[in-house]
């Protein structure tokens, strides 16, 4: 954004205040590059007007602008009026770049609608792209015959892959494996991965030789890989940090970028204040981590993962009343856990203390992510449809734990900048500056809030006026505009003639 600058010159005092005048007005006409000129008006195809602009790159935020669409992108932002085919009154309203959930899972044709309720734009399948063995050309293939409304894109799911060349759970890849898994990250990666997820807590036996070939691979590629990370308690043995201690290892020894996900259950809980530490001292180190959380004080998996395995209720402080089947009122026993367990069950697990949510969420490293994305039969957690309402309504409005304007960061600019080194679609994603997509929420700031809850996960979100995609608008005040398909792929694209990353080459 071309900053505004009022140059001082030689004249009388009458002279000096006038030019400062003149220079600040264009300065009020002329916001995001673009000037308007009295008597020039554009036509465009969406016109936002007055509203409370807001673009957390920049630090704009601006009351009484107008902004204008042409095509898929921001072209004007702008005091002096503009007419445009459609025009929305956002009086009273926050214009914000539309917000990008980092840990999502595939866009399917039921959830992206309460992901929209909730602000979500760009839906990206970090914790791993299922359904395809880590077959990366094929899940994109089929995500795009789909024509989900929103853009998305994904991660290389090593666990699935792990599964595709014959590895269990609780045994680790011998060599041979792991040279197979090293080949289908690298086509996965160049069939347009984002990144590489793994989740060792999910799949035990997974080594720590298996993390750094994943790693090396990732940092040879230049894209992160996403953890769900290994241990998600503080009783030994296996702590939360010495989970994050062999992930910190790894990213040393390798020089690959690396991302905790769900920190506030994964990783952090019972051990927060440690573990950011732990986690910043890496960054001052040179490392590249980061971390996301989502705003609730409890968790969610399904009953027959090792999650559950023996000690869980050691583990994680609770016992079978503290666990909820999700989408009911419906209370675990230890003979209904057994029952359950066999049918591949989610049940949420109230299990994370209050203080270790907003820890994560006041960190500068930690970004929001919903690690869920609601499917048929409403058996999800209620963050599946309320995660970026909730931090803006509790967490913003009511706590005051977070600036609007810091809250608006973890959910735009600092997930495009986590993935955008290889993935050009996120350079333009995360901004609200001329130039950039045209991916808008407008939003009640005094009305934004959840509505999901365990027992209802899937109720919408309230207070999102309006969301457009690619400068179409995808919802309004009176519903979803279900015709509307403008998502797109995004993808990391890879030149093989690019400086190598902290000494490694292919």
């Amino acid at each position: 954004m071309r900053a505004c600058t009022v140059v001082p010159v030689r004249s009388t005092a009458l002279a000096r205040s006038m030019l400062a005048g003149i220079s600040i007005l264009m300065c009020l006409l002329s916001v995001g590059g673009a000037t308007a000129q009295p008597g020039k008006t554009a036509a465009h195809d969406v016109v936002i007007r007055n509203g409370r602009v807001m673009d957390p790159e920049t630090g704009l935020d601006a009351a009484g602008l107008n902004v204008g669409v042409r095509g898929r992108t921001i072209v004007a932002i702008s005091r002096y009026p503009m007419r445009g085919r459609v025009e929305i009154d956002a009086t009273g309203r926050v214009v914000a770049p539309g917000f990008i959930d980092i840990l999502s899972y595939n866009p399917n044709g039921y959830g992206v609608w309460y992901k929209i309720a909730d602000g979500v734009t760009t839906n990206l399948s970090m914790h791993g792209a299922e359904g395809t063995q880590g077959d990366m050309a094929a899940w994109y293939r089929t995500h795009e015959k789909q024509r989900p409304p929103v853009h998305f894109g994904g991660a290389f799911h090593y666990e699935a892959a792990r599964t595709r060349v014959g590895v269990g759970r609780y045994r680790p890849a011998a060599a041979e494996q792991v040279a197979r898994l090293a080949v289908l990250a690298k086509k996965a990666l160049e069939d347009g991965s984002l990144g590489i997820a793994m989740s060792p807590e999910y799949a035990p036996g997974t080594s720590t030789a298996e993390i750094e070939a994943m790693m090396r691979v990732a940092a040879r590629y230049n894209v992160p890989v996403v953890f769900h990370v290994r241990y998600s308690d503080m009783t030994p043995p296996g702590t939360n940090l010495e989970a994050l201690n062999e992930v910190i290892a790894a990213a040393r020894k390798t020089g690959a970028a690396a991302h905790i996900g769900h920190i506030n259950s994964t990783g952090g809980t019972f051990s927060m204040a440690e573990s950011l530490q732990l986690l910043d001292a890496a960054r001052k180190e040179g490392l590249d981590i980061t971390a996301d959380a989502y705003p609730y004080p409890f968790w969610a998996t399904f009953l027959n993962s090792a999650r559950f395995d023996p000690g869980w209720q050691k583990r994680f402080r609770i016992s079978y009343g503290d666990l909820q089947i999700a989408g009911t009122s419906e209370r675990l026993t230890a003979e209904s856990f057994q029952r359950y367990r066999k049918t591949r069950k989610l049940a949420v697990a109230y299990a994370i203390p209050e203080e270790d949510v907003v820890a994560a969420l006041r960190s500068p490293f930690v970004m929001i992510g919903s690690d869920a994305i609601l499917e048929p039969g409403n058996n999800n957690h209620p963050r599946a449809a309320g995660t970026f309402t909730r931090t803006l309504a509790l967490y913003v409005r009511d706590r005051q734990v977070l600036t609007l304007m810091e809250a608006l960061a973890k959910m735009t600019i600092m997930p495009a900048r986590r993935l955008q080194a290889q993935a050009p679609a996120l350079r333009r994603k995360g901004r609200l500056q001329s130039g950039a997509d045209a991916d808008i929420v407008i939003f009640d700031p005094a009305r934004v809030r959840d509505r999901a809850t365990v027992e209802r996960p899937n109720q919408f979100a309230e207070g999102i006026e309006y969301v457009l995609i690619s400068g179409k608008v995808v919802k309004d005040p009176r519903g979803f505009r279900r015709d509307v398909r403008a998502g797109e792929a995004i993808r990391a694209v890879f030149r093989h003639n690019y400086p190598a990353r902290n000494g490694f080459t292919r």
